[in-house]
C-alpha cells in the first residue's frame, strides 16, 4: 500500500455519516490517517470523536485538502452546490469535484439525486461498500514487485 495516502472525510449537517465512516474506516483500516473535514464545527467535533487523526472546518480547509488528497470520501452531496442544506458552497463543489483525487461517494437520499441504478440500502451496507471501495483503492497503489 502507498505510504501516506491523504484520505479525506467531508461531511456536514450533523455529521452522522462522516462519524459513521471514520469509526468504520479506522476499524478496518487502522494505518490510514484520516483528515476529517465537516462544513460546520459539529459534523467536524462528531468525526474527531469517532476517530479522525485531525480535523478542520468550513470552506477554505475543503479547498485546501482538495489540492492533496489521494482518497475523497462523502455522501454524493458534496460534489453539488447548495446542498446538504446549503453547507456545500459553489467553491467546494468545485474544489471537490476538481481534485485529482479518486473520489468514493455515498448515494444517500438526503442529497436530493438519484442515480439511475442504485438500490437504497441501509446505512450500515452503505458503509461496507465503502469500506470495499477504500480497500481496493489502497491495493491498486501497492507497488508493483
Amino acid at each position: 500500500m502507498k505510504k501516506n495516502v491523504q484520505l479525506v472525510v467531508i461531511d456536514g449537517q450533523g455529521g452522522s455519516l462522516g462519524k459513521a465512516l471514520v469509526a468504520a474506516i479506522k476499524k478496518t483500516f487502522n494505518q490510514v490517517e484520516i483528515l476529517a473535514i465537516g462544513t460546520n464545527s459539529l459534523a467536524a467535533s462528531a468525526m474527531l470523536k469517532s476517530g479522525a487523526d485531525a480535523i478542520a472546518t468550513g470552506e477554505n480547509p475543503v479547498i485546501v485538502a482538495c489540492r492533496n488528497a489521494d482518497l475523497i470520501v462523502g455522501p454524493l452531496g458534496i460534489l453539488t452546490s447548495d446542498a446538504l442544506h446549503g453547507e456545500i458552497t459553489p467553491a467546494m463543489a468545485v474544489a471537490i469535484a476538481q481534485s485529482k483525487a479518486h473520489k468514493i461517494l455515498v448515494p444517500i437520499s438526503k442529497c436530493n439525486v438519484t442515480i439511475v441504478g442504485i438500490q437504497e440500502a441501509p446505512l450500515s451496507m452503505m458503509i461496507d461498500f465503502t469500506l470495499e471501495e477504500i480497500r481496493s483503492f489502497l491495493d491498486s497503489t501497492m507497488p508493483s514487485r
